[in-house]
Parts: structure tokens; C-alpha cells; sequence
């Protein structure tokens, strides 16, 4: 009894109890690649942006985004939403942009349809960014190496390498 009372007063309230907004999916994709910072990576807490502060950050910082459906809408998983990205996540994203002089292209942000997991795209850790030889060089040869095409930055971030993007899990700024 006391369960359901629970459940429809997160019903009431639009949420899920995973967070997630009634009606949206998580994320479809399965469990994430990568979970939990490692012991000693240090972490932020998280202040929250608003789909226009996170693409004025971008834009004053010469990194660029786009999406398969020209959209930002954060429950089509076409888009590339920022909607409830973490200031720290776009402060990482700053951060790569500045120490590797590469051009950053973003192509998934906080949109419904990747995997879910606490530290995951819709609980605003993660961005994806278009592959280049830059980016590439960077990380591989900036980061170190932990396996599985993964490498983890000075400040624990994790890099992974997927079949066309790299999938960036921010667990803090990277030394904003």
C-alpha cells in the first residue's frame, strides 16, 4: 500500500523513480561501458544547465554540436539536447577544447536513447564527440590507456572510443 502511494506520488509528479520524466525512456541502449568514478577521481557537485546556458558555453568557447534530426528536443533520441546537463560536464568539455586545440564537434548530449547508468547522458555526465585525427591523437597519446578502447584523463575522466564517436563521461571539470 505504502509502495503504491509512493509510486503514484512520483506519478503526480511526472518522475519516474529513476528520475526520468513519465513518458521518456532512460536511455535504450543497455548499460553503460563505464559506471562509477574510480577511488580518488575527484567529483563535483552537480549544478544543473539549461539546454541555452550549456550551448552559450559552448559557443564562447568555438565548440560546435549537431544532431542527426537538426533538434534539440531532450525525449527524441534524434537530437542533441544540453537540457539538465552538468555545468561540470560542459566545463570537461571547455577544458578538451582548450588543452587540445582540436576542433569539438558534439553529437550527443543529455537526449533519451543512450544507456543508462547513475553517470550516464541523460543524468548529464556524458557528451559524444565526432571523431577527428586531432581528437584522436589527443587522447590517445595525452591519456592513459585503461583498456577496452577507454583511456582516463589526469582528473579521471573516462574517454571511450565506440565505433564512431567518443563517448566522454565527466566526473568533473578536467581542471577547469
Amino acid at each position: 500500500m505504502l509502495r503504491s502511494a509512493a509510486v503514484g506520488a512520483f506519478a503526480a509528479l511526472g518522475l519516474l523513480a529513476s528520475g526520468v520524466p513519465a513518458g521518456a525512456s532512460a536511455e535504450s541502449k543497455g548499460t553503460d561501458p563505464v559506471g562509477a568514478p574510480d577511488a580518488g577521481t575527484p567529483t563535483v557537485q552537480v549544478t544543473k544547465l539549461s539546454h541555452s546556458q550549456a550551448t552559450s558555453r559552448l559557443r564562447s568557447s568555438g565548440i560546435t554540436w549537431s544532431s542527426s534530426g537538426g533538434c534539440s528536443n531532450r525525449n527524441n533520441p534524434r537530437c542533441t539536447s544540453f537540457e539538465q546537463v552538468n555545468l561540470a560536464t560542459i566545463q570537461g568539455a571547455q577544458t578538451l577544447k582548450s588543452a587540445s586545440r582540436c576542433a569539438l564537434n558534439v553529437t550527443g548530449g543529455t537526449e533519451t536513447g543512450h544507456a543508462s547508468g547513475t553517470y550516464s547522458h541523460w543524468n548529464g555526465y556524458k557528451l559524444d564527440f565526432s571523431l577527428s585525427n586531432c581528437l584522436n591523437s589527443y587522447i590517445r597519446n595525452t591519456f592513459t590507456s585503461i583498456g577496452g578502447n577507454k583511456w582516463r584523463s589526469g582528473s579521471g575522466n573516462i574517454y571511450y572510443l565506440e565505433s564512431n564517436h567518443w563517448d566522454v563521461t565527466y566526473y568533473n571539470c578536467g581542471g577547469c
